[in-house]
């Protein structure tokens, strides 16, 4: 049976249609496993399968995604999935998992996103209207028929599943990126050079709508220290776009090998990146 684990912080309505979505699958979560990021935990209940929750509070107001996704580490269960909390999952996702893990078990699973937006029905939300609303992310056109190949910088942690011993080959997520950009990546390189194949699955999640910035400039101190860790890791950068955006803004100075920050965005520009068209993406 497969156990889903979910990182939190804040976002109750959010994990309310988490725990909704899972209730409504074709197949039950054995246990389902809700990590709260510094906040205490929340009293969770289901009359259809087990909910554990865990505290991660490392002192700070950031979000430690990294150390809270190793905490499935002390939790029980051999077949995992990753859900972020903005992930509805879909009425199959748990039996499209289940189906990729035993035809291939040594594998890493990335599921599907489909991006709900500003304008998406949510009082009351179904299966249905989730599948008419849900908008497929542009990177979505290189995914390939379930079950194909997918190169490793291609990975993204909203919405994947594999096993405890694939997540103790790979070593888990390393707890020295903190904050937003670069962990997820980070993995999936880790797991590449361990020969662990990314694979997509048919699972399908429905991310629910939040604010975005283009370039998230909201994130750019975590962007920009965990790009540097990442380098140094990898002697490559990630987050390529992002980082050509904050330098043509005269934030940062950029080469093959050095990054340095001349300078923070105002709150102005902070604003001004902040898209208002509610795609969600």
């Amino acid at each position: 049976m497969l156990n889903v684990i979910t990182l939190v912080h804040g976002r109750e309505r959010q994990l309310d249609n988490v725990i909704r979505g899972l209730e409504q699958g074709s197949v039950l979560p054995d246990a389902f496993w809700v990590v709260f990021m510094n906040q205490p935990a929340r009293n969770l209940h289901s009359e259809l399968f087990p909910i554990h929750c865990r505290v991660i509070d490392d002192g700070s107001h950031g979000l430690p995604l990294a150390r809270a996704r190793n905490a499935v580490r002390q939790c029980e269960g051999e077949q995992w999935v990753f859900l972020d909390v903005d992930c509805i999952p879909g009425q199959t996702l748990l039996a499209d998992y289940a189906d990729a893990l035993r035809n291939r078990p040594e594998a890493l699973h990335l599921g599907e996103v489909r991006y709900l937006p500003s304008t998406a029905q949510m009082e009351g939300w179904t299966h249905a209207t989730l599948a008419r609303d849900g908008v497929a992310h542009p990177l979505s056109q290189y995914r390939g028929e379930p079950g194909s190949v997918l190169a490793h910088h291609l990975f993204w942690s909203l919405n994947f599943a594999c096993t405890r011993e694939v997540f103790e080959r790979i070593g888990g997520f390393d707890e020295g990126y903190v904050g937003y950009g670069g962990e997820d990546t980070d993995f999936a390189f880790s797991a590449r050079r361990q020969g662990v194949e990314l694979r997509t699955a048919a699972a399908l999640a429905f991310h629910q709508y939040h604010p975005t910035w283009r370039p998230p400039l909201n994130h750019f101190d975590a962007i920009v220290t965990n790009a540097q860790r990442f380098y140094l890791r990898w002697q490559q950068w990630p987050m390529e776009g992002w980082l050509t955006e904050f330098a043509e803004r005269g934030l940062m100075r950029w080469s093959r090998d050095s990054l340095q920050i001349l300078r923070h965005p105002t709150d102005d520009e902070v604003d001004a990146c902040l898209d208002r068209a509610g795609s969600g993406f």
